[in-house]
């Protein structure tokens, strides 16, 4: 146990006693780069902060050419957990109604549409995934925003399937399952042809009312690829996951040693958008492992108009709850669908908290823009950046802070 970590140690007894693909919750244990080697420039003398009585200007616009762009008051949202899939019904509605008193977005996840949360949300974007369920001209025509799932991060573009086990009660009609039938949601196969993606966008723009119509994938060695097919399509948006991305469960191999880490993913991104002129007309969201203001104000200097949590979210909404679980059944039993100690998730609390958790996050991100010495979100940049060390400098072309910026200096 010197040599090799408990971590990995007990899931390869697990491996040992299944003898199938396990499954780990909320992503990687793996220490990948990240934002730790950026810090803020502070304004002080040649230039001064902003005047802490100032307002900050925090509202983002997702999609800006669509006919009907999606406003936001702040640039955090809620990422993708889907609902029987992953999520209890309870975590939902909790989910929606603190975005709702925050001003932002949630997002439905690829599982099945569940209309208390679009009910309790004020922004809703819609999740489009392979499967055959939540597709009706109805139910699109109840988002602000579609995202196509093409990939997401803690399990690459995989086929996931669900147990019959997750999955009690009336929701197996939702997938149309039959009683003891496993939920197997695979690529889709639209996006395999020439123009799979392009046809898809039109297709969905044609069956809304313009709103952005956005693709999320995860982020590996052939990004700027996939960033043209999605230029190409004429998406309004695209969502990025890096490879710290968690999810409700999925073999660690994916979590582990696929995708680019989040810094990496964002970076080229930004680059190869501004390099194809459309910066300004396509969104960039991004997430991974985000779970710190700091952290989503940096990746927002990078160039990323808006930041998207899970992991972050659901420990902030149920902090004093996992108690209920202990000692018999792990935290995740609380907010997982299908699980008995869901029962007792507190659903007023935690949508209480995650309101709470989501305004600090972005009373700090205000703080840090004045001592930046602006007065906007879309201010900040990556010249308010330095880098701590060559990797990172290299990674995200922000200068290292032990070199001296000549063209600051008169």
């Amino acid at each position: 146990m010197t040599r090799v970590s408990p971590n990995t140690i007990m899931e390869n007894s697990l491996r040992s006693t299944s003898g199938t693909i396990i499954n780990r919750p909320f992503g990687s244990p793996r220490n990948f780069h990240h934002f730790d080697g950026l810090v803020f420039s502070p304004a002080q003398l040649s230039k001064p902060p902003a005047s802490a009585s100032e307002p900050i200007n925090m509202k983002t616009t997702i999609g800006p050419n669509a006919k009907q762009p999606l406003v936001i008051d702040i640039p955090l949202m809620a990422g993708g957990m889907a609902y029987g899939i992953a999520l209890s019904g309870k975590v939902k509605r909790a989910i929606a109604k603190a975005t709702a008193a925050t001003g932002t977005a949630t997002n439905s996840g690829e599982g099945a549409y569940f209309p208390e949360e679009r009910e309790l949300a004020e922004h809703f974007i819609l999740q489009y995934a392979p499967g055959n369920w939540s597709k009706s001209p109805e139910i699109l025509s109840q988002a602000d925003a579609i995202e196509i799932h093409a990939g997401q991060g803690a399990s690459a573009a995989s086929t996931s399937s669900i147990p019959p086990k997750d999955l009690p009660g009336d929701i197996q009609e939702i997938f149309h399952l039959s009683p003891g039938e496993t939920l197997e949601i695979p690529p889709f196969e639209e996006l395999k042809e020439p123009d799979g993606l392009k046809n898809m966008v039109d297709r969905l723009r044609a069956e809304t009312n313009g709103v952005p119509i956005g693709v999320k994938m995860v982020a590996g060695g052939e990004l700027e690829a996939d960033l043209k097919i999605a230029i190409v399509a004429g998406v309004d948006f695209i969502a990025i996951d890096g490879g710290q991305a968690g999810t409700k469960g999925d073999a660690p191999i994916f979590e582990d040693d696929f995708g680019l880490p989040t810094i990496y993913a964002l970076a080229r991104a930004a680059k190869y958008l501004r390099e194809k002129g459309v910066k300004s007309k396509i969104s960039l969201l991004v997430g991974g492992g985000l779970n710190t203001p700091g952290e989503c104000l940096k990746a927002i200097a990078l160039g990323a108009d808006a930041v998207f949590m899970g992991t972050a979210l659901i420990w902030a909404m149920s902090h004093d709850q996992v108690t209920k679980s202990l000692p018999w059944d792990a935290p995740t039993s609380l907010v997982f669908y299908g699980k008995e100690r869901a029962k007792k998730f507190d659903e007023e609390k935690a949508s209480y908290y995650l309101e709470n958790f989501i305004k600090s996050c972005n009373q700090e991100m205000e703080a840090a823009i004045h001592a930046l010495g602006k007065h906007s979100i879309q201010e900040v940049n990556s010249q308010d950046l330095v880098a701590l060390d060559e990797l990172t400098s290299k990674i995200t072309n922000v200068p290292l802070g032990y070199e001296r910026n000549e063209d600051d200096i008169s």
